[in-house]
């Protein structure tokens, strides 16, 4: 199973994908961790991304497909994977599709959390509360929810004219919105 978890940031994606993931037993894949993994291993991708993180600059998206194009080509992701974060721009969506046709294989379904605006913010305001994230106030939360609509909702379209959007509802408690999850995906038709 090949699955791609989108959302706006505060949606639950990171806790929903490790669930769904163990699932279908295919690793998930979430670009802050490739990032980091590549950054803490000092690969040349990885010293590349960090000039562009000091700076406070996204990660060009050469930089990102390159990392996520070497991941979903390891050893316990020929069976599957889920990303979590990736695709984000319609270049990332062109740039997937190259990678997996390459190896003859396909995305078989896009899940798409969907939560309340406001439950989102106080989701944020909790974790960062909790967390000590003291860059995590409702103006940065509000504005991370503008970008994710400005840039990632519109490939929400895109799959869904593909046929493979599965959206969810995630609000509720974390085992509620994985049996939705699940329950989705083992419903809904994949050809």
């Amino acid at each position: 199973m090949r699955l791609i978890l989108m959302g706006p940031p505060g949606a639950g994606k990171g806790t929903q994908a490790k669930f769904v993931a163990e699932h279908y037993s295919v690793p998930a894949i979430s670009t802050g961790d490739i990032f980091r993994a590549n950054v803490s291993q000092g690969t040349p991708l990885g010293l590349e991304a960090q000039r562009y993180m000091d700076a406070g600059d996204y990660v060009p998206d050469e930089v990102t497909n390159s990392m996520v194009a070497n991941r979903i080509a390891e050893d316990d992701a020929k069976g599957g994977f889920l990303l979590d974060g990736y695709p984000r721009t319609l270049a990332q969506v062109e740039e997937l599709d190259a990678m997996v046709g390459e190896r003859q294989e396909r995305i078989d379904a896009v899940v798409v959390l969907t939560v309340e605006m406001d439950e989102i913010v106080q989701r944020l305001l909790q974790r960062a509360q909790t967390e000590g994230r003291a860059d995590d106030t409702e103006d940065v939360i509000r504005r991370r929810q503008e970008i994710y609509a400005e840039q990632t909702e519109p490939l929400i379209e895109v799959y869904r004219e593909r046929g493979l959007l599965v959206e969810v509802d995630g609000m509720g408690e974390v085992a509620d919105v994985t049996a939705r999850v699940l329950e989705a995906l083992d419903s809904s038709p994949r050809g």
